[in-house]
């Protein structure tokens, strides 16, 4: 039998994709905030996920200041810019 000689496979030149998580802590960090509809757009999930995922994750374990305001758009939710990622 021939061996077949062996090629490298080519690496991915695009940055890995987002996680979900990372998405949404995005959106809450813009300027204008996001929704929740806006959220579940973004990420597949289910609005008690998002719901659970801002208050179990966001505010909780990570310990962030989230901000909720009624506005044009409905409930808009945002994290100061700068926050996320540093130590809580």
């Amino acid at each position: 039998a021939t061996a077949k000689p062996q090629t490298a496979k080519p690496r991915p030149t695009a940055t890995p994709a987002k996680t979900k998580a990372a998405q949404v802590l995005a959106a809450l960090q813009q300027p204008g905030g996001t929704t929740i509809d806006d959220l579940i757009r973004a990420t597949g999930w289910q609005p008690h996920s998002v719901r659970g995922f801002l208050s179990g994750t966001v505010r909780k374990k990570l310990g962030l200041n989230l901000t909720s305001e009624t506005g044009a758009k409905g409930r808009v939710y945002r994290v100061p810019a700068g926050t996320v990622g540093k130590a809580a």
